[in-house]
């Protein structure tokens, strides 16, 4: 009776225990430190994770901390799980994103343990390893890439995503389904549920408990502690290997399981994979009397909840939902849960069954393609903040089961999210951090306009353009209005394609003079996408303001004839220079009478062919933006 009463008393408080919890773990991640300084330049590790690039093995090893290695050497080295190794390098502090909304590498790191990052000189082998259970590891691994080069047994056996083909997860992505390749308590459940059919079938069923315990503690060292699969493990081995199913609710149980994983872990505060399985899965244990219907409809229910519940996750890590995604759910759920998965693991013993599993997985790519292409009900939404996520959740836990009104309510509540920007009337001005090239975003209402898109990289197939997307989206752009080019550069305009296939750009603007490779290129999608272009125009009406195009004379080159453009917005002055040289600056100055401008973009990234004297005395900036 008096434990009873205790644990009354805990459960009573059990949201407030774990909203201290959730602080005292942010609080420690926070204030760790690392014990390397900077000058250090060799370190003895273990060898925790390994990748073999296109032409460098990135690694992270364990010593006094953690390390994130890049090695670039001509030798190509052989790594193994558990390798114990002596390097030498430069170590550097990893940076923070400088575009908002991107992906911050460095918060990434540190919430992994990792501080630095390695530029690797020389790697000297000390030994091979002789724990078991890297052993054993090195086995299953070599094993998987002898026979699946798509990467989907690394995916379903030991968790790792990266082997498989980028397109092809940008397809998951798009779907929102990639969620399904994270090994989930769903992967738990049915891997015990085949440890416990062989175990039943050789007839050992009083050790039952004790081998899915010993093979799941197992599994979980194997995955190298990945944070979904400990929560799941930690949630299964309390619900079935103890008493507290008999006093507990499912849903208290994970809550607990929770709790007790963030004091022994509290970098997992931070993981989207801990966070995104977590929610979800006490979402659908805390209501799960409302599925007792048939297996459809309670396959669409589960996608209903869990699109739901990680809904401001998925918006805050996307910028976007994919409503179509609840459907799309219900075909992929069952295709990999009970068919790719265990056929992933059958494999894994038989290898002569993988084309079984590989024809399977030619359907699943097949349709995840079809489905990707219809983006009807995409919305891009802008990043939300923590009053809008915590009044949402309040709605949805408070409501949900009990009204089904709480679906006008959610969609209210978005409406508002992504209609708020119609109300505000200021202007946005944003300079993006593109390295060597330029990109501005002028923003008032749900009025857009971009000038410029480059890509700085010109000797890399990386496409900056996924930063620019999650840029806009994240502050609700999804539509723009005018796309402009200073000029047909590839620093100037090297994205302007994949910005045109993922936005809907109504007209664009090009300079004066002849068009470009790169121009053309550009104007043969406009034409497909029937979006119409113009070039060497002398202003543009935005709102009550207007953009100025000064240069409209012909030149011989490409930088002369960049678009320079001015600008006054709510009193402000602003001069956008494109490339223009110091030709350009004496044609202006002759034409035009400008000066005491607030904002001058400099021409030509600051170099010695443009911001003459002359020109800079004239103009008198208060602020020079430099994009360099």
């Amino acid at each position: 009776m008096q434990h009873s009463n205790k644990l009354k008393i805990i459960l009573k408080f059990k949201y407030l225990f774990l909203l201290v919890i959730i602080l005292i773990s942010i609080i420690r991640v926070n204030t760790n430190k690392t014990k390397i300084k900077q000058n250090e330049t060799s370190f003895v590790g273990i060898v925790e994770s390994y990748s073999y690039k296109k032409d460098y093995v990135s690694f992270i090893i364990k010593g006094k901390e953690k390390i994130k290695c890049n090695y670039y050497g001509n030798k190509k080295i052989k790594l193994s799980y558990g390798d114990k190794i002596y390097l030498t390098g430069t170590l550097y502090i990893p940076t923070n994103n400088t575009i908002p909304n991107t992906f911050n590498y460095k918060k990434y790191l540190k919430n992994n343990g990792i501080y630095y990052v390695m530029e690797v000189n020389q790697i000297e082998k000390i030994k091979k390893t002789s724990n078991l259970i890297y052993i054993l590891k090195n086995i299953i691994y070599k094993r998987i890439n002898k026979i699946d080069e798509k990467g989907y047994l690394n995916a379903f056996i030991l968790g790792n995503k990266n082997d498989i083909d980028l397109d092809v997860y940008n397809d998951y992505y798009k779907n929102g389904i990639t969620h399904l390749f994270s090994i989930s308590g769903m992967h738990i459940s049915l891997l015990a549920s085949i440890i416990l059919f062989i175990l039943n079938k050789i007839k050992i069923s009083k050790l039952n408990n004790i081998f899915i315990l010993f093979f799941l503690i197992l599994y979980m060292v194997l995955t190298n502690y990945q944070p979904s699969i400990v929560r799941s493990i930690v949630f299964y081995l309390l619900l079935n290997i103890s008493n507290f199913k008999k006093i507990l609710k499912s849903s208290d149980i994970l809550l607990f399981s929770i709790i007790i994983i963030l004091i022994v872990k509290p970098n997992y505060i931070y993981n989207i994979g801990f966070i995104y399985s977590s929610i979800i899965s006490y979402s659908l244990l805390y209501f799960n009397s409302i599925f007792n219907k048939s297996y459809f409809k309670n396959l669409l229910l589960v996608s209903l909840t869990s699109f739901l519940f990680s809904l401001p996750i998925t918006v805050n890590l996307n910028y976007k939902i994919n409503i179509l995604s609840i459907f799309i759910n219900i075909i992929f759920v069952p295709l990999i849960t009970f068919i790719i998965y265990p056929l992933s693991l059958l494999v894994l013993l038989f290898p002569f069954t993988y084309p079984i599993l590989d024809k399977t997985i030619i359907i699943l790519e097949l349709i995840s393609n079809i489905t990707a292409k219809v983006t009807i009900l995409n919305i891009v939404l802008p990043k939300l903040n923590s009053f809008f996520i915590i009044v949402y959740y309040l709605f949805l836990f408070l409501s949900f089961k009990k009204s089904r009104k709480i679906i006008f309510i959610i969609v209210t509540l978005l409406l508002i999210t992504k209609f708020y920007n119609t109300f505000d009337n200021n202007y946005y001005l944003y300079f993006l951090n593109v390295g060597q090239g330029d990109m501005i975003v002028i923003k008032k209402n749900n009025n857009v306009i971009l000038i410029d898109s480059g890509a700085p990289n010109f000797n890399s197939d990386y496409k900056k353009s996924s930063n620019y997307i999650k840029f806009l989206n994240g502050i609700g752009i999804d539509k723009v209005n005018y796309f402009v080019f200073t000029h047909g550069d590839y620093d100037h305009m090297g994205e302007a394609i994949n910005l045109v296939e993922n936005f809907k750009v109504e007209k664009v603007i090009f300079n004066c003079g002849e068009f470009n490779d790169l121009e053309t290129d550009l104007i043969n999608v406009l034409n497909k996408k029937k979006i119409p272009y113009y070039s060497c125009i002398k202003e543009l009406n935005i709102d009550n303001s207007k953009l100025y195009f000064l240069q409209t004379k012909v030149y011989d080159n490409e930088n002369d004839n960049s678009n320079v453009i001015y600008t006054d917005l709510n009193g402000y002055k602003f001069m956008f220079m494109g490339d223009a040289s110091s030709t350009t600056e004496k044609e202006i100055l002759k034409n035009y009478n400008i000066s005491d401008i607030d904002v001058l973009k400099v021409g030509h990234h600051g170099s010695k062919t443009s911001s003459s004297r002359e020109f800079i005395n004239e103009v008198n900036p208060n602020y020079s933006i430099i994009s360099v």
